[in-house]
């Protein structure tokens, strides 16, 4: 498998300034500015003390009361918090080019923009139905521990997404981010689920070249990545046009769905390259700084 994060990757991240154009107000203190009338140092209320967070904020006088460490939160600065699920399912890896190395590339761009930005980042692997959580990013010093994780991610076996997700505890408001190729019955779910947990919602699918442009011919034996079933066909101009419309009709229900639950929806190829993938499918969530 190709590199996934390599000298190239990096060398573009150093061109990338952009912020999710989204504002957010979590109720946490941070690099992002809310609409809330105030100032930065009109006091605002507390929250409990979580790793990455400026020990200067630390009001001590509570801790000596209760045991505990909070920090000050003040009217005007706010912090988005942004959640990367990432699918780790068999079919990701699936691809000429591979599914994964563009889902995690994804990730890790992702990951750069929220944290150059100075907002809080979890970032969860979804695999054998459960979510392993990376824990709380926060501030660039973080962003190679991100990278680490992503590179680590094993992919493999079958996973339902609406079953892995439910295992998240959302705290707060916040974005999330969902990189799948979307080969789940219960997406509606889903995305539902995150929006009944105040989520606004980013679907990013990717796909390969070889599921949006089969070229294969003569008798194939398929076998399901995940469940290892396997089917004999007929690989002609008949099965292929039943094919391509069927591909059609599963785009446009993702389409559909994303466009009920006011869902941002990308489509990307495992293809695509680092600049296709960074400042077009990725500039479509951002404005540039």
């Amino acid at each position: 498998m190709e590199r996934i994060f390599d000298t190239e990757f990096y060398e573009k991240l150093h061109t990338l300034r952009m912020s999710i154009a989204l504002n957010l107000a979590s109720g946490q203190s941070g690099g992002r500015k809310s609409n809330s009338k105030g100032n930065s140092v009109e006091f605002s209320d507390f929250r409990e003390y979580m790793i990455g967070d400026d020990i200067r904020r630390i009001d001590w006088n509570a801790y000596a009361r209760f045991d505990k460490l909070f920090v000050k939160l003040f009217m005007e600065e706010k912090e988005g918090v942004f959640q990367i699920f990432l699918d780790c399912s068999e079919s990701m890896k699936f691809g000429e080019k591979s599914k994964e190395v563009c889902a995690k590339r994804i990730a890790g761009a992702l990951s750069y923009i929220v944290l150059e930005n100075g907002d809080r980042l979890y970032i969860n692997a979804l695999k054998d139905n459960h979510a392993v959580t990376a824990g709380s990013f926060s501030g660039m010093q973080s962003f190679i521990r991100t990278i680490k994780f992503l590179e680590e991610a094993p992919l493999g076996g079958p996973n339902d997404l609406y079953t892995s997700i439910k295992e998240k505890d959302f705290k707060t408001r916040g974005l999330s981010f969902i990189i799948t190729d979307g080969y789940t019955e219960n997406l509606d779910e889903v995305i539902k689920y995150l929006k009944y947990k105040k989520q606004d919602v980013v679907l990013i699918q990717v796909l390969s070249d070889e599921e949006m442009d089969p070229r294969y011919e003569g008798i194939l034996n398929l076998k399901d990545s995940e469940f290892l079933s396997e089917l004999r066909v007929s690989f002609n101009a008949t099965a292929m046009k039943m094919y391509r419309e069927s591909l059609k009709n599963f785009l446009d229900n993702m389409d559909s769905l994303c466009k009920k639950y006011g869902v941002t929806y990308i489509r990307v190829k495992s293809s695509d390259t680092l600049d296709s993938l960074f400042f077009s499918s990725l500039a479509r969530l951002a404005k540039k700084v």
